[in-house]
């Protein structure tokens, strides 16, 4: 099976996906001060009532990100741990 990368802003609520880089030096760091480390785990949760920001499962933490923030991950999506509620 081929691997699909896309910004963690496009994942859906319920995905489960792998964070692979990061295309911002600051995001990056702030990022990985929140345990957003390559090769993590991350869930989306949900999202707010606008859609913006949501809300992300890092190692049983949930963290509140905006999705232009978001939008400077590059994820792999977990399609052995989808869950689309």
């Amino acid at each position: 099976m081929s691997e699909i990368y896309i910004k963690l802003s496009e994942a859906k609520k319920g995905e489960s996906v792998i964070i692979e880089s990061f295309t911002d030096d600051f995001m990056k760091l702030k990022l990985l001060e929140m345990g957003c480390l390559p090769g993590e785990l991350v869930k989306v949760d949900r999202f707010a009532p606008f859609g913006d920001p949501m809300a992300i499962v890092v190692a049983d933490s949930i963290i509140s990100i905006r999705l232009d923030e978001a939008a400077n991950v590059l994820v792999k999506v977990d399609r052995s741990n989808t869950n689309h509620s």
